[in-house]
């Protein structure tokens, strides 16, 4: 993954600004959020820079098993929606 540029930078400056997309969804508005790449389907490889988005830390790596993506992302999805879907989301808001 290339190092992010200043364009990457303001992107993820203005995604992390609507706060975490599933708190959002939850009718939770402005809970700090941080940037999640999201998977691509291939093992190991991360998605690119425009293909992120925004989650809060419990819902991104510390919220355990169905509630944090890194924790598990099949349980995760079914709890949330799919990452791809809820980029289209946060592409909309932008």
């Amino acid at each position: 993954m290339a190092k992010a540029t200043a364009v990457d930078k303001r992107h993820f400056s203005k995604v992390v600004e609507i706060g975490c997309i599933c708190c959002l969804n939850n009718l939770y508005e402005g809970s700090p959020a941080e940037i999640h790449h999201i998977g691509n389907g291939s093992m190991g490889k991360r998605a690119s820079n425009d293909e992120v988005i925004p989650l809060c830390h419990i819902h991104h790596r510390t919220g355990g098993y169905g509630v944090a993506v890194h924790s598990g992302r099949n349980a995760w999805e079914d709890n949330h929606g799919t990452e791809q879907e809820l980029l289209e989301q946060v592409r909309g808001l932008l």
